[in-house]
């Protein structure tokens, strides 16, 4: 059975989405709550999944980007930072294929070295809206990087995706390439540099959990994520058999 971790998956309605779309795809698949549990517990389980999902939520404070001085615009949860930048370090280490959504996505850009604007209105002149509005996504356009894994996961050029952040990613971490923009050219999603030596990651700044699964930006990313969790179960497996051989 594949076991999927998911850095928070309780505290509003809208984390029920994140494995109810995991398992649109494989309603057989296992999925843990790591929020909650203690970080040392976190850490030992991360041993015995097959992924890990970074899932949307908060802010990330803007100390750890050098930017401390804004923390009146920001809504925080240290505790959470704390957890997830353990989480992400640790699946690193594993090679865990790791998807990380929203606020997933700009924590692996801020670990990796790379910064966030804090407030999009306040920092960058936005053509498009980006929040959410009394609680609905708001809809915009992507533009896709020819040869990057969302083109390849997606099989789109371009498309339509939702959007419900004040933050994004402001400069990438050198580790990092984009792999998508917004209309009005801020980064929505990226992947590894370089694959050599790393497992699986992508970062979307959408949420595929909440689109229509039809959408090439939704349900397609989740197969393709349960397929690289399939792959690493097979790999340590056959890892497993050549050590009890020996």
């Amino acid at each position: 059975m594949i076991t999927i971790a998911l850095s928070k998956a309780t505290g509003s309605p809208k984390y029920a989405h994140y494995a109810e779309w995991l398992k649109a795809t494989d309603a057989e698949i296992s999925i843990i709550d790591l929020w909650g549990k203690p970080n040392e517990e976190c850490l030992s389980i991360l041993e015995n999944v097959h992924g890990l999902v970074l899932t949307g939520g908060a802010d990330i404070h803007p100390e750890r980007y050098g930017k401390p001085e804004r923390i009146s615009e920001c809504h925080l949860e240290p505790e959470r930072d704390t957890h997830e930048f353990a989480l992400f370090e640790k699946a690193q280490k594993l090679l865990l294929p790791i998807l990380a959504i929203c606020r997933g996505a700009q924590l692996i850009n801020v670990a990796l070295g790379g910064t966030l604007y804090v407030d999009i209105p306040t920092d960058y002149v936005a053509d498009t809206e980006h929040r959410s509005k009394d609680g609905i996504d708001s809809t915009h356009g992507l533009q896709v990087e020819a040869g990057s894994l969302i083109r390849k996961i997606s099989k789109s050029d371009n498309g339509s995706i939702n959007s419900a952040h004040h933050q994004a990613v402001e400069n990438l971490s050198p580790l990092l390439r984009k792999s998508a923009l917004s209309e009005d050219g801020l980064i929505e999603a990226f992947e590894w540099n370089e694959l050599h030596g790393r497992g699986f990651l992508l970062g979307v700044q959408w949420h595929p959990e909440r689109m229509d699964y039809t959408n090439p930006f939704s349900l397609p990313i989740a197969q393709h994520f349960l397929y690289e969790a399939e792959s690493y179960q097979l790999l340590v497996q056959g890892v497993k058999k050549i050590i009890d051989s020996e």
